[in-house]
């Protein structure tokens, strides 16, 4: 099977392409050892190609993890070809990676994207004379729109020579070279590789390369070459050779592409100016963030809430429990199935279209290119906390779930800044969260769903940085981080990819609902029905109350001391969502009332509002605290991140409610 390694900068369409590739023959795992995103797939028209989609990076010098994961690949793994897109609209940051890649020396084939947004800024490039100059086949593509594709395929599928891309570095750089050449020869692991590129890296300090040479001497000839280097030229090699490779793509520049100067601003520049505006650009996020409930729980996603609600307890419960008394099936089995499996797992399935008309309009966001300012316009907030707006773009992401916002926290360069962000990524409200208010406000605040919700994310997002002000005085140094950001232009987003994005942030919470949940409601079914002495009628005697009560007082100051409240709690340790099929199962079974109406009976509107700010706050799921563990390398900060989460959950969530039962 060949392998076709998929390589570019960030936002340069590399997803859409790889997308384009495999359609959904494809597979997202982590890369060996670490936690980024590991995409692979085979091509749909050639099932003998293996496409592997490496991290978006803008050049093999390993400063972040994707830099670092990438310079592994190139160097461990076996690649016949590869793919090189690059995003037309910026093509001389995009070609220094470029460059890098020629001189791995592999075969290789540009996809020259979003020409059409090159052509709105008045960029015309020679696509003729780039390609004689690259000695590389060249396509030119829209590739969200699929344009260029098939002529891509038919180039791609043509056999093709390796490259023999070389850049003169100048005398002294170039002696270094051919002297490493010659060392790497008494090194039996480095045989095989592309000794030249292999000395280019070396020379630019790749801490990856680096660490193949285990020859203690050749090591100090390195390190004696890269010093000779510095003292006869006054700079170092790695700035050297950058410097270099930007001045052969300046002069290639010049003859390839002309730009039609234009005082007519762009869409992106018009847009920019009102919602990256200094005064604005922070207000307009958070009126998108209200609008984005309002349209979930207001106007689209209550009604199909209702009519899921009313199908799972009447039609599907009604007709389940006819159909298995007609088979003579025991009462207890009917009341499990009934009660325990449609009622807990139903209880959360109705949920979904909220769900994924917030995943919906999250993959609206991000492919606009509107994420990208919600970061760039945080970063003076987040700068208040000694993080920069790189930060929250994890905080972001944990909208939708916490484990690949806790990932995410990865993109940060410094350590204790990607531990503080990864400590405060937990507060972000996740969608499992979202089960739990959506069937809390639809009981008490009918009326203002969205505006309940609302102030709910803003809780978490002023929570977090409160608390970042806390880690940062004990965490951070006085060095700061450079924030950089690449803005992307705006782009009306492709139907299909909003839906595939959708699909993909939204079938966990269904898989979790068939596997977890569904777990989870058999057993709380029978530890809710049955005690020491066997089956009980009363759930007050079960083994889940016992279990209710002993932690029930903890709670009780903060308006909801029932043992059913409290096991629900307990139940969310393992994911969000079980606390709502946990109430469903310990407030719906054996009972004619609607879980609505027993819930009434048990929350006022300001325990239901102390309660969802408690879930909101308290521990992090299972889950997540798994990938803290695999992030910062040990159990010490998600047990940390246990404890203070808790204890702020309590706090302010018994403030909320003695303060709220005097009020009102």
């Amino acid at each position: 099977m060949g392998v076709y390694a998929l390589a570019g900068n960030p936002n340069a369409g590399k997803t859409s392409l790889f997308n384009l590739l495999t359609g959904t023959r494809q597979h997202v795992g982590n890369w060996p050892g670490v936690t980024v995103e590991k995409k692979t797939g085979t091509m749909k028209n050639n099932a003998s190609v293996h496409i592997v989609d490496l991290p978006g990076i803008y050049s093999l010098s390993p400063f972040s993890i994707e830099e670092r994961v990438a310079s592994q690949f190139f160097i461990e793994e076996k690649i016949d070809k590869l793919i090189n897109i690059v995003d037309a609209s910026n093509i001389e940051r995009n070609l220094y990676f470029t460059v890098q890649l020629l001189e791995f020396g592999k075969p290789m084939v540009m996809a020259l994207n979003m020409m059409d947004v090159a052509k709105a800024y008045g960029i015309k490039i020679d696509v003729n004379e780039l390609q004689k100059k690259l000695g590389i086949p060249i396509v030119p593509m829209m590739v969200r729109k699929g344009k260029g594709y098939q002529q891509f395929i038919d180039v791609l599928e043509k056999p093709q020579n390796a490259t023999k891309f070389q850049l003169y570095y100048g005398l002294e750089i170039e002696q270094a070279i051919t002297r490493l050449e010659g060392l790497f020869q008494r090194q039996a692991s480095l045989k095989g590789q592309n000794s030249r590129w292999l000395a280019l890296q070396l020379l630019e300090e790749n801490a990856v390369v680096e660490a193949l040479i285990q020859d203690k001497s050749i090591n100090e000839q390195i390190h004696h070459l890269k010093n000779t280097i510095k003292e006869k030229l006054g700079h170092s090699a790695a700035q050297l050779i950058r410097e270099q490779r930007y001045e052969w793509i300046s002069q290639l520049l010049e003859r390839v592409m002309i730009v039609e100067t234009t005082s007519q601003k762009t869409w992106t520049e018009k847009i920019d100016r009102v919602l990256t505006h200094k005064y604005l650009g922070i207000p307009l996020f958070f009126f998108f963030m209200f609008l984005t409930f309002q349209v979930t729980f207001a106007w689209v996603g209550a009604p199909l809430q209702d009519l899921l609600d009313g199908w799972f307890s009447g039609p599907l419960s009604e007709g389940t429990t006819i159909t298995l008394t007609a088979l003579g099936a025991e009462d207890w089995l009917v009341k499990l199935i009934v009660d325990g499996i449609i009622g807990g797992v139903g209880g959360v399935l109705v949920f979904v279209p909220q769900i994924f008309i917030l995943f919906l309009i999250i993959s609206f966001l991000e492919d606009s290119g509107y994420m990208a300012r919600a970061a760039f316009i945080m970063d003076k907030a987040m700068a208040k906390i000694g993080l920069n707006g790189k930060a929250f773009i994890p905080m972001v992401v944990g909208f939708g779930c916490n484990v690949p916002g806790v990932m995410s926290a990865r993109t940060m360069e410094q350590e204790k800044e990607r531990l503080i962000t990864i400590l405060l990524s937990p507060f972000m409200s996740c969608s499992a969260r979202l089960a739990v208010y959506a069937l809390f406000t639809s009981i008490f605040f009918k009326q203002y769903q969205s505006v309940v919700v609302f102030s709910l994310y803003l809780l978490g997002i002023v929570l977090a940085i409160l608390l970042g002000l806390i880690f940062k005085r004990f965490l951070l140094t006085e060095e700061e981080s450079l924030f950089v950001i690449e803005l992307p232009p705006y782009r009306v987003p492709m139907i299909r990819s909003l839906l595939l994005n959708t699909w993909d942030k939204g079938k966990n919470f269904i898989k979790k609902a068939g596997t977890i949940i569904f777990s989870m409601a058999v057993l709380l079914w029978f530890l809710a029905n049955f005690n020491l002495s066997g089956m009980t009628e009363n759930m007050n005697d079960s083994l889940l109350a016992a279990i209710g009560n002993l932690i029930a007082p903890i709670f009780a100051p903060l308006g909801f001391g029932t043992w059913q409240a409290g096991v629900g709690l307990i139940s969310g340790f393992m994911a969000k969502e079980i606390v709502v099929a946990t109430l469903a199962v310990v407030y719906g079974t054996g009972t004619e009332a609607s879980l609505p109406q027993v819930i009434q009976t048990m929350f006022t509107p300001v325990s239901a509002y102390a309660f969802m700010v408690f879930v909101l706050l308290y521990t992090p799921c299972m889950a997540t605290l798994v990938v803290m563990k695999k992030e910062t390398g040990s159990w010490k900060w998600p047990l940390i991140s246990i404890g203070y989460s808790f204890f702020t959950a309590w706090i302010l969530a018994f403030i909320i409610y003695q303060v709220g039962s005097i009020l009102i």
